[in-house]
């Protein structure tokens, strides 16, 4: 039996519905000559909420066009100005697709850096989301990820520094796709991610891996060259039914290739609170992995998913939105965890 058995045996939970209410409205018929202009100066502006972006709303910090990243070399990485510590390396896994993994990957990373880490980021996602997503061009790159699985290339040779303060990014392009057939037959093929970031081990606080939404041989390398995994979890009914196959694939790298891999935390994410099974799957997730659940949680916000369009994060396409904070909570939460 799934560890989520007694949840999906729940029925299923409508919305509370929202209370609407009548609002009335006074019409009069005035006598004087007003022409339609003056009186639709005269109104008072629109009040704008959170979730959309209008003209007379604060736009400094929002790009009119996607931020275009330029691709250097990491050579020309600007000077680390702390001394790194004990490198921690984390794969943001889930076998399921569309709970926010990249959206985790890069406004975590980003955060961590803005908390004054250093941060490596690796995008092993062929769809290449995280990569779009802090505005590198795909199309302009000679080299990615793949090149230092298949042909052996130096894990520095393809970084991308600076691509945000304290963020440098290890991209990946649709060549990856054919990574998991390639791999196959190749020698320790499930020890090439290994080996590549074991050479930037001191070189960086955190080492962030942003995995397929698969279980193939990319996720195994991910699992394998992993300290500990972050788990992100939507708040919604089928996101756990792929967790008992991932625990599952975790419990076998662990047995047989990484007997250190741990669960370092999950994550909730795409948080409604205005729902009844937002809140259900939450309670049900707590229940069952208890303090490995990060308290912080990340909210459903419009400007979470419209910051990848832009080429930057959420911390500074809307640095004092709800999801900016609570990215910004949750690298002060791995901070504290350690």
């Amino acid at each position: 039996m799934g560890i989520f058995d007694n949840f999906r045996k729940t029925k299923k939970v409508e919305e509370e519905p929202l209370v609407s209410q009548d609002v009335s409205r006074e019409t009069s018929q005035s006598t004087d000559d007003v022409s339609r202009e003056t009186l639709e100066v005269d109104q008072p502006e629109t009040v704008e909420t959170e979730e959309v972006i209008v003209s007379n709303a604060p736009t400094s910090s929002i790009p009119d066009s996607y931020v275009v990243t330029p691709i250097k070399s990491y050579d020309e990485k600007l000077p680390v100005t702390h001394a790194v510590g004990l490198t921690k390396v984390f794969s943001i896994i889930n076998q399921k697709g569309g709970v926010g993994k990249s959206t985790t990957a890069i406004n975590l990373s980003a955060a961590l850096g803005e908390q004054g880490k250093q941060v490596l980021l690796i995008d092993l996602d062929p769809q290449g989301n995280t990569t779009s997503g802090l505005g590198v061009e795909k199309n302009q790159l000679s080299r990615c990820i793949y090149n230092v699985l298949l042909d052996d290339d130096e894990l520095e040779d393809i970084i991308i520094p600076d691509v945000c303060p304290g963020l440098d990014l290890a991209p990946s392009t649709i060549n990856l796709a054919g990574a998991e057939v390639e791999l196959v037959s190749e020698m320790a093929r499930e020890l090439r991610l290994k080996d590549a970031v074991g050479k930037m081990r001191g070189k960086y606080d955190y080492i962030l891996v942003d995995c397929p939404p698969s279980l193939g041989l990319l996720t195994v390398n991910a699992l394998v060259a992993a300290d500990k995994l972050i788990i992100p979890i939507q708040t919604e009914f089928y996101a756990l039914e792929g967790v008992t196959k991932l625990l599952e694939s975790m419990k076998r790298v662990k047995n047989r290739l990484n007997p250190s891999l741990e669960i370092f935390g999950i994550l909730l994410t795409m948080y409604d609170g205005r729902t009844t099974l937002s809140r259900q799957v939450a309670a049900e997730v707590r229940n069952y992995f208890g303090k490995q659940v990060f308290e912080t949680i990340i909210p459903r916000t419009v400007k979470l998913s419209e910051a990848p369009s832009y080429g930057i994060p959420i911390t500074q396409y809307d640095p004092l939105g709800k999801g900016a904070i609570s990215y910004t909570n949750l690298a002060k939460e791995v901070i504290q965890r350690g």
